[in-house]
């Protein structure tokens, strides 16, 4: 493994502690603690993945996989199901789609997120990491409703190096989009990355403003690839995964960057997202600077809550 991956590798361990104590620990404890495979011994598993945040459903998938392949492999003896736990764990996350499409051609990636989640920051660690990939970005403050949104932006973007365009507070969100698409086609940007907001509690509102977002995008810039990504918080355990659902009525939801899973019991959120919502984790955060947005790798994410050190396949370049 190339040192970045590496040094995120260890970073995602450390941060996946408290999840990996809430889950893994429980889950030794059956492994030893049984003698034998039975009824009793799945109730614990589902209490434990349940407990883990990984969700009803998920979970349900994850043991009735678990229980075919111990069926068809002849297997007795509860240790040697762990793996087989962490494979299905795996198999769950499989999503149709992690293709990062906006890096391979010019692009508007609309980020949309509920204060607090940390959704303007992600947009900075974003705009910094295709910036050090050699691409001309452009921030839109579309996010005119919360007052610090734009001095927090425009600090993102002076510590990135890369140009914003902003509009006053209580703006019209879309015509901050619409100037940024402008100054985007002028200066030959790469990607436009706009930090929109994600008001849940007036859903009509937003549907409407993202309508309008979506509209000015069409008509003005229909050469540039859309990306719609949703910003959620780990620590918030299943109502992130309630949000993500939501935020996917309103909007072509294409991935979500998952933040905050250092420090959180609830780190097996992720799992549940894929499982139950077939859209992608793109990005994941675990700590405070640029480095701790990495793209998220599911198995990287299994080995680390289960502290295997594997191998990663698409955790960066």
């Amino acid at each position: 493994m190339p040192e970045e991956k590496k040094g995120f590798f260890k970073r995602l361990v450390s941060g996946l502690t408290k999840t990996r104590d809430n889950i893994v620990a429980g889950f030794d404890s059956i492994f030893s603690g049984y003698s034998s495979i039975d009824d009793d011994f799945y109730e614990e598993l589902e209490e434990i993945l349940i407990m883990g945040d990984i969700g009803i459903n998920a979970t349900s998938a994850i043991l009735e996989n678990l229980r075919k392949q111990v069926a068809e492999q002849h297997i007795k003896n509860p240790i040697e199901c762990k793996q087989l736990l962490i494979n299905s764990i795996k198999d769950q996350m499989k999503v149709d789609s992690t293709e990062y499409e906006f890096e391979n051609r010019k692009s508007v990636i609309l980020v949309i997120g509920v204060n607090g989640v940390g959704k303007t920051t992600s947009v900075g660690k974003l705009a910094g990491k295709l910036k050090d990939q050699g691409k001309k970005v452009i921030l839109a403050a579309a996010d005119t409703f919360r007052a610090a949104a734009g001095e927090q932006l425009a600090q993102w973007a002076n510590r990135a190096g890369v140009d914003i365009i902003g509009g006053q507070p209580g703006a019209d969100p879309a015509s901050v989009v619409y100037d940024a698409v402008a100054a985007a086609k002028a200066r030959n940007a790469d990607v436009l990355l706009c930090d929109t907001a994600g008001r849940l509690h007036n859903k009509k509102n937003l549907m409407e403003e993202l309508r309008k977002i979506y509209r000015i995008l069409e008509k003005e810039y229909p050469e540039a690839y859309l990306e719609t990504l949703v910003v959620l918080d780990g620590t918030t355990g299943q109502n992130a995964l309630a949000q993500a659902k939501q935020f996917s009525e309103v909007a072509n939801v294409n991935g979500i960057i998952l933040t905050k899973l250092d420090g959180t019991a609830k780190g097996g959120i992720a799992v549940a997202i894929q499982s139950e919502l077939d859209i992608p984790v793109k990005y994941i955060g675990v700590g405070e600077t640029i480095d701790d947005l990495q793209k998220f790798d599911a198995d990287a994410f299994v080995n680390a809550l289960f502290d295997i050190d594997g191998k990663t396949t698409n955790t960066e370049e």
